[in-house]
């Protein structure tokens, strides 16, 4: 086109015709090749849940247990799987041969092992394609139409702690500057700081974190590398920022030229700390974070963590805190933003495409692989959100794609049919989305008009999932999945109850009511849990016949659980049904301590 402009332009003034100047229009169009139309999606968009406008289609289904991806300028995709222990390979190229979108060409290479299950990092950065093992990051050359890399693998870092593969937080994600360096991160061997030495990973009851921490020396922190010199060990970098207990996902900001990461948070409060923190906060905190990171930035770990529901750092209960004194934690550095506890924030991705909407320009995409240790209440995460960020801030988060886990409450982590992991842009402006359960990997398209895409869609997309038990906030108590026991009931009740109801619930026709077909047993939960705490004295009348009869109190015999499988037995047996009842409901009824009869 340029040899066209110049031989059309050079002979003549900048007072050319306007006929000539649509002419020379025509002929630029005619010579500007069309982008290749989208291919057609999935008639359900492969099960996702999108903003009006978004498509998508599976790539493949099933390409085994993946982590992060990354694509080819060419559209080409890599795969890292998280074992490599076959002697196969332990990534796979992906390539669409015939221009429908899916995958035509798969096969598996590399002749590394991984040494534990965690490994992610597949990164392509000027013509490389980076691949990271818990222990080692690696470098092939890519060779235009070469699916499988022909050049000799590099290793540029490897990681010699000998205790590498027993450290549950290694990773290393490599993002890159644009300067010639490469950034890793060394995770935590703890969980909040305790001696392991001593105690283990997860440290022990009301266990006191070491002050200083020693693993702030070497771990829990982000190093800076030469991206292209070979053979390095960690001293070989220089520590960037610390206090960054477990990072999965790093990338470089085009917004700011910044480097951000996604931060998993402390695990086991309640566990570990029962007398400071209740089932529930342990479910909903700490935060998992989204961080600006700076050279010589402090997020904190161990010695503070942060809070979303209270928008501020706080000190962590191994140095002292509890729940809510600041203290040391005011000198930390704030997050872009918090994300609700264990949400697993995998992988992060600043949108540069010209195909979505421009307001996915202005934030990132954020994979959240989902909670294993929200029990009693439902495991949460399993989506992709984005964040919109202006100057280095964000003030929601709202969700991009849902769909993933194809249940709304997620009782186990198991339940989850899909957990997203990785993101990658591909050359068309599209966005890949993997995840780690069978390896299926989809391709999310815009076929709307973006000129009219703005609140009405968002909100159209928040309505639909704000209410999803996996994505909102669980109330305290009434969420709780941990029902009473309906087999430990029935032990109960024939201990504690059948001598006056007898076993078959029909009471004894005199003193004692029956409980089957009982309006008060199936009725609110209220009455029958404070007889049971509180027992009954007083005429009563049940299936229209009245009763005078003493039933003694068990609010110092029964625990919360007891009283809850007790009730949850009685309410579901002899043709009674109606619904389980939680610990938390009955310990909700004996704090109010408030006794009356049913």
């Amino acid at each position: 086109m340029r040899t066209l402009y110049s031989r059309l332009i050079h002979p003549l003034s900048v007072t050319a015709s306007p006929l000539f100047w649509c002419l020379l229009a025509l002929a630029w169009l005619a010579c500007t090749p069309e982008p290749p139309a989208l291919p057609p999606s999935d008639s359900d968009n492969g099960g996702l849940i999108l903003p009006a406008g978004f498509e998508a289609l599976t790539v493949i289904d099933s390409v085994g247990m993946t982590r992060h991806i990354a694509v080819t300028e060419t559209g080409d995709i890599y795969a890292k799987l998280r074992y490599s222990r076959d002697k196969l390979g332990g990534t796979v190229g992906i390539r669409d041969i015939d221009g429908d979108g899916r995958a035509d060409s798969v096969v598996r290479f590399g002749d590394y092992e991984d040494v534990g299950g965690s490994a992610v990092g597949v990164t392509i950065h000027n013509g490389y394609l980076y691949t990271s093992t818990v222990r080692q990051v690696l470098r092939n050359k890519l060779v235009p139409g070469e699916l499988v890399p022909s050049s000799p693998t590099e290793v540029i870092l490897t990681d010699n702690d000998p205790n590498v593969a027993r450290n549950w937080h290694t990773t290393k994600p490599a993002a890159f500057d644009g300067r010639g360096n490469m950034y890793i991160p060394f995770g935590s061997p703890s969980d909040a700081g305790q001696d392991i030495s001593l105690y283990g990973p997860t440290g022990i009851p009301e266990g006191k974190g070491l002050d200083p921490s020693p693993e702030r020396e070497m771990h829990a922190g982000i190093w800076r590398f030469d991206a292209d010199r070979q053979n390095q060990v960690q001293t070989d970098g220089e520590k960037y920022a610390t206090g960054l207990r477990s990072i999965v996902g790093m990338a470089w900001s085009p917004l700011d030229d910044h480097l951000y990461a996604v931060v998993n948070g402390i695990d086991n409060f309640h566990t570990l700390y029962p007398k400071i923190y209740s089932a529930w906060q342990a479910a909903v905190l700490p935060s998992e974070i989204l961080a600006r990171v700076t050279e010589g930035s402090d997020f904190g770990w161990p010695y503070a963590y942060y809070d979303q529901l209270q928008g501020k750092y706080v000190l962590a209960p191994a140095y002292g805190g509890d729940g809510a004194t600041v203290g040391r934690a005011a000198e930390f550095e704030d997050p872009v933003i918090g994300f609700p506890g264990h949400w697993a924030p995998m992988e992060i991705l600043f949108y540069q495409g010209n195909q979505f909407p421009d307001r996915y320009k202005e934030g990132a995409f954020v994979a959240f692989h989902g909670s294993t240790d929200r029990s009693p209440y439902p495991q949460s995460g399993y989506i992709v959100c984005f964040v919109p960020i202006k100057d280095g801030k964000a003030s929601h988060w709202e969700v991009f794609a849902d769909g993933f886990a194809r249940v709304d409450t997620v009782e186990n982590t198991g339940d989850a049919v899909y957990r997203p992991m990785g993101l990658a842009e591909g050359p068309d402006g599209s966005l890949y989305i993997s995840e780690s359960n069978k390896g299926r990997i989809w391709r999310v398209m815009y076929k709307g008009n973006k000129k009219t895409f703005g609140e009405a869609q968002l909100a159209a997309m928040a309505k639909r999932t704000e209410n999803k038990t996996y994505i909102k906030t669980p109330m305290e108590g009434i969420d709780n999945l941990d029902k009473g026991s309906i087999l430990e009931g029935g032990i109960l009740y024939n201990t504690y109850c059948a001598t006056c109801h007898q076993r078959n619930g029909e009471g004894d026709k005199n003193r004692f009511p029956p409980l089957a077909q009982s309006e008060r047993v199936t009725g609110p939960i209220e009455p029958v849990i404070n007889a049971i705490l509180y027992g009954i004295q007083g005429e009563i009348t049940v299936r229209g016949k009245t009763y005078n009869g003493y039933m003694p109190p068990h609010e110092n015999i029964l625990d919360d659980h007891a009283v809850a499988s007790i009730t949850t037995y009685i309410r579901s047996r002899w043709g009674n049904k109606a619904s389980a009842v939680t610990p938390s409901e009955v310990a909700r009824i004996r704090a109010d301590a408030q006794p009356a009869n049913p």
